[in-house]
């Protein structure tokens, strides 16, 4: 389903810096190797919505992922990644299928499902897998057989709320009170369905992604946000700092903190879509 043959894995695993558990001279779709994989992505690929930015379309095929993000070692947004991510947890054995997601971020106000998650079963029991939510999403796979437990990833910890209808929320503790972040149906999404998604994602003028830099990481010790014309970086213990950018900071800050060096072409083109904000 997720175009896993077509993946060059020994590409996207020294991409991502993978250095997990192999069993017998291959990966073996198990627990840990599930973590090891996830926790890798999260940490080497930046979450990033340059090219809506830029107004270039931006492709789910596998080739298209693997030439951009694999090859040309850019950054996506969630349709990107986590269709990546399902590509390779396919290829190594795993059982994937998709979800579609509300953000919860914005406190009542009810968004469309316009986020991609992936479900992974292992062993029988389902994990939600997500390397694209941005600073505030999980580094490694949630359980989802167990809602209500407490998820602990180094300093941050997670829960997940089941809901009526079947409905799983995601949440993260901030400051001693939990944080919805997305919540999602047990309806199967499919790649198509996330070309629809991904359509209205970078083209819609209502999309959050139009017509501003964001870019992403969600970091162990700090998580940093780049939206717009500011830098948030975010502490585990709830602190939060603010900076703001300049047009001429902004490529040499890409490459600082989030490991993004871009073409002569696409920095130059940025630059000028950022000051014509003034």
């Amino acid at each position: 389903m997720w175009s896993g043959d077509e993946l060059d894995l020994d590409a996207y695993l020294a991409r991502i810096g993978y250095d997990g558990p192999v069993g017998d001279g291959e990966l073996k779709a198990d627990l840990a190797t599930l973590y090891a994989v996830h926790r890798a992505h999260t940490a080497a690929i930046t979450f990033e919505s340059l090219d809506v930015l830029l107004g270039r379309p931006v492709a789910l095929d596998i080739e298209a992922l693997q030439n951009k993000i694999v090859q040309g070692r850019r950054g996506g947004y969630c349709y990107e990644q986590n269709s990546l991510l399902a590509a390779a947890l396919e290829r190594i054995g795993f059982e994937v299928s998709g979800r579609g997601a509300r953000n919860r971020t914005r406190g009542d106000t009810l968004l469309a499902v316009t986020h991609a998650v992936l479900v992974v079963i292992v062993d029988g029991e389902p994990w939600l897998c997500d390397a694209g939510f941005g600073y505030l999403g999980p580094r490694e796979p949630v359980p989802l057989a167990r809602p209500g437990a407490e998820i602990r990833q180094g300093a941050w910890t997670y829960t997940v709320r089941e809901e009526d209808g079947g409905v799983l929320a995601l949440c993260l503790r901030r400051e001693g009170i939990w944080r919805e972040l997305y919540a999602f149906s047990p309806q199967h999404y499919h790649p198509v369905d996330y070309v629809v998604l991904n359509h209205y994602s970078s083209s819609h003028p209502r999309s959050a992604f139009i017509g501003q830099v964001i870019v992403q990481l969600p970091g162990d010790a700090v998580r940093l946000a780049l939206v717009g014309r500011e830098l948030t970086r975010l502490y585990p213990d709830g602190r939060t700092e603010r900076q703001p950018v300049e047009p001429g900071e902004l490529v040499p800050l890409l490459a600082r903190e989030f490991g993004l060096r871009l073409s002569e072409r696409d920095a130059a083109e940025l630059v000028l879509i950022n000051r014509a904000e003034d």
